[in-house]
């Protein structure tokens, strides 16, 4: 596997066109196709259960029915019984010769569904990539049929029915135990709606000439899968031997209030593990102890509080301007509204999360954000994603280009969070490929507020706002997959995510 090919994401268009340079330059579409499939067969005899006799191959009329009767092929010849369940008679060229082939060697064939009930496993080939028309009629009703069985699929580039692009159903579409994605990964893995469908995934390399891929997506694509090779390259990791506390980031925490003393701690916890050189958190006076108990090293300040329990205003003798980067919102409530309107005014990167999103409302009409010249970090989850951008609400069946539309021309860095986390600026897109249904918790959010911010303060002279966003994410789902695998995906609230922040860097590290 050639690990730089893992950061490419193409949409459908885009992979018609590279593999067009591919067959222009001289390969034989036969010859691919076998090499495909024969890949994908090694990897199936791998991953199945060896109790398996039975194997049902579901072909479609193109190429990648193609691929699977390549593969029902090479199984049949390795001594598994296979049914071939071909719904549609007029197939490609080729593919239509895989199939005569096979009905020579005596290989059953049907256009019925209910024979394949008895296989013990699947193999799903009926549409690759590029299908954009809904599964309707007596395929649909097969394809709801199969999915009703439980049974164990395993789909060829994509699940059949789901759009290559935004990872929508298109009327119905198989529901894959793991899937085989082919040459590069295509948008529907990244997004939040394809992944109950795809399952498990993995990257086919056939050994796309690289040339190839820049020739269609450029040197620097727009939108990228984080690798750990890219998120790790911003780790503040080795430390100069000279450094110091002033030398590494002076972070600043507006968070908190009574009734959400919890809040400001996860955050503070979070920053912590940056490393960040100086790390100030202002609180209502009233919890000021209890931070202090949890974050002895750090400078809490405490401050003049409403009757409810939330920060009134910041002391007056807070110079804003000597911080390198803040954030604010865990835990503060929607009372402090002049607060987050005089931190917006300071020219450093400010991190907006939880309730100074809510303070900020829509921001297509903020012209606080809007007019700052330093970046504005913005996390939301899907529903503050909805009240910030309500004019986007019906979009959002495409989380990608909805994180296009709102940092286009923009200062804005939009942390898309979901199961696939998008980060975008008005440049680029990143998505975050692996994570755990272990962060749907409260507190995550926080915890993850607070390494965004030390990592913008520590690396403020040396990378872009961008790029240690990036880290962030990233570490994070790090430490909560890690944690998940100690503790169970239940086991993983949101203090204990702060306890694997440093176990998931130290992994880190040794396996580099």
């Amino acid at each position: 596997m050639n690990n730089t090919k893992e950061k490419f994401v193409v949409t459908a268009a885009q992979m018609r066109q590279i593999e067009e340079r591919i067959f222009v330059a001289g390969m034989p579409v036969a010859a691919l196709m076998e090499k495909v499939a024969g890949l994908v067969t090694r990897r199936i005899v791998k991953l199945f259960n060896r109790n398996i006799s039975k194997i049902g191959i579901l072909v479609g009329p193109g190429h990648n029915g193609g691929d699977a009767l390549v593969i029902a092929r090479e199984l049949y010849f390795q001594g598994y019984e296979i049914i071939v369940y071909c719904p549609i008679p007029k197939l490609k060229e080729l593919t239509n010769a895989h199939s005569k082939y096979l009905q020579s060697l005596g290989v059953n064939f049907v256009d019925n569904i209910s024979p394949v009930k008895n296989c013990d496993l699947l193999i799903d080939g009926l549409f690759g990539f590029g299908l954009e028309r809904e599964i309707t009629g007596d395929l649909a009703v097969a394809i709801n049929q199969i999915n009703s069985w439980k049974k164990q699929i395993f789909s060829i580039d994509l699940p059949s029915g789901i759009h290559t692009d935004t990872g929508e159903v298109l009327g119905t579409a198989i529901s894959a135990k793991h899937t085989f994605c082919l040459g590069l990964w295509k948008q529907a893995f990244l997004q939040d709606q394809a992944l109950e469908y795809i399952g498990t995934s993995e990257l086919i390399d056939f050994d796309i000439p690289l040339a190839d891929i820049t020739e269609i997506l450029g040197e620097f694509p727009t939108i990228e899968r984080i690798t750990k090779t890219s998120a790790i390259t911003n780790f503040p990791l080795p430390l100069s031997p000279t450094t110091y506390k002033y030398k590494n980031g002076n972070l600043l925490l507006i968070v908190g209030s009574h009734r959400y003393s919890g809040a400001a701690i996860l955050t503070g916890l979070g920053a912590r593990a940056t490393g960040v050189g100086m790390l100030s958190i202002a609180v209502p006076k009233s919890i000021k102890p209890i931070l202090n108990n949890h974050l002895p090293e750090v400078l809490i300040i405490g401050c003049p509080e409403t009757e409810t329990g939330t920060i009134k205003q910041l002391p007056k003798d807070i110079d804003l301007s000597k911080f390198e980067a803040i954030a604010c919102g865990p835990g503060l409530t929607t009372e402090p509204k002049s607060i987050v309107e005089a931190i917006l005014s300071v020219n450093c990167p400010i991190v907006l999360d939880a309730d100074a999103l809510n303070i900020c409302d829509n921001l297509e009409k903020n012209y606080l954000v809007s007019q700052r010249q330093a970046p504005t970090i913005i996390t939301p989850h899907p529903g503050e994603f909805k009240r910030l951008f309500p004019h986007l609400e019906n979009q959002l069946n495409n989380r990608i280009l909805s994180a296009k539309k709102v940092t286009k021309n923009s200062n804005l860095i939009l942390v898309f969070k979901g199961a696939k986390t998008i980060i975008a600026n008005s440049q680029k897109i990143l998505i975050n490929p692996e994570s755990t249904p272990a962060l749907a918790r409260g507190g995550s959010g926080d915890v993850l507020t607070g390494l965004v911010g030390g990592l913008l303060a520590i690396t403020s002279a040396k990378t872009l706002p961008l790029e240690a966003v990036k880290t962030a994410v990233w570490w994070h789902a790090q430490a909560a997959i890690l944690a998940a695998k100690k503790r169970t995906e239940l086991g993983v609230d949101a203090f204990t995510l702060t306890q694997y922040l440093i176990p998931a860097l130290e992994k880190i590290y040794s396996n580099s």
